[in-house]
């Protein structure tokens, strides 16, 4: 049954949470973060949350609006498929979030239906601190595999040029479970084999959000100089799963503007897994 379009412009608030400290540096620790931004206590600018923190405070408003039962979306048959996020400012333990998803778009795509939320974050003072666009494919079949799609100028250009920064990481065997534990998604396809092979997938699947926290890592612990205050916005396509145990490279280079980056995640085996990345970080 397809999405139904009466539920365009829709939008999901979700009551205000507090951010609490163990809840950021769970979430730091469940994406292999040690940077003291996150940790030091003694800090004279105090303990601020990991930038992709921000998928946290706004996952209860993305979920509500996807199981929306006027919506007719199978989780099941949902692939995410692309995050762009906008930084405005800091969250910090203390700070009372306020999230919202807005159903922003839903359009016929090759394999099934496009459906892109737009998400946006406000604390306490009524301060916006993030801004963010969720797009996601639900499939016309479950058993469905991911689609190989047309290689970009981006790509090619890319593949010429040595990037000046690369960043390699192990996927723990626990990932999964760590990462669903501190963001609160717990679809079954990232804890369940049999729940994922049912869905299509060769197995539980690492979050796409886990593995961009990833390539952010990477960004801001070179191209921002272990400053997450100075990582602005990013933005990737999610291209192929990731697996526990797999091994992963973020490869990152300048732009030509400033400020601004272009990065690629791939597996041990040259598979491109996140594609079409780009960062912008203050000078």
């Amino acid at each position: 049954m397809p999405l139904n379009r009466a539920c365009l412009g829709k939008s999901h608030p979700a009551p205000s949470t507090v951010v609490t400290l163990e809840a950021t540096q769970n979430y730091a620790r469940a994406c292999n973060e040690d940077n003291p931004h996150y940790f030091d206590l003694d800090s004279p600018d105090g303990v601020i949350a990991p930038p992709m923190f921000a998928v946290v405070v706004t996952w209860i408003p993305v979920i509500t609006a996807l199981t929306d039962p006027d919506l007719r979306a199978d989780l099941l048959r949902l692939l995410h498929t692309a995050q762009e996020m906008e930084f405005l400012a800091p969250i910090r333990p203390g700070d009372q979030i306020s999230g919202t998803a807005r159903i922003a778009s839903i359009e016929a795509a090759s394999g099934g239906e496009s459906i892109m939320l737009e998400l946006n974050a406000t604390n306490q003072d009524g301060i916006a601190v993030n801004r963010a666009r969720f797009t996601a494919l639900i499939r016309g079949r479950r058993d469905s595999a991911f689609a190989a799609e047309p290689r970009n100028s981006l790509e090619m250009e890319i593949e010429r040029t040595s990037p000046s920064f690369t960043v390699t990481q192990i996927v723990g065997h626990d990932q999964t479970t760590r990462y669903a534990e501190a963001s609160g998604d717990r679809n079954p396809i990232h804890m369940d084999e049999n729940v994922a092979k049912m869905a299509g997938l060769p197995g539980i699947i690492v979050h796409g959000l886990c593995t961009m926290a990833f390539a952010a890592r990477a960004i801001v612990d070179t191209a921002c100089a272990t400053d997450p205050l100075r990582l602005k916005r990013i933005a990737v396509r999610f291209a192929r799963p990731v697996l526990p145990g797999d091994t992963l490279t973020t490869s990152i280079w300048p732009a030509q503007a400033s400020g601004r980056y272009v990065f690629e995640t791939s597996n041990a085996g040259g598979v491109v897994v996140l594609r079409d990345g780009s960062a912008e970080i203050v000078t």
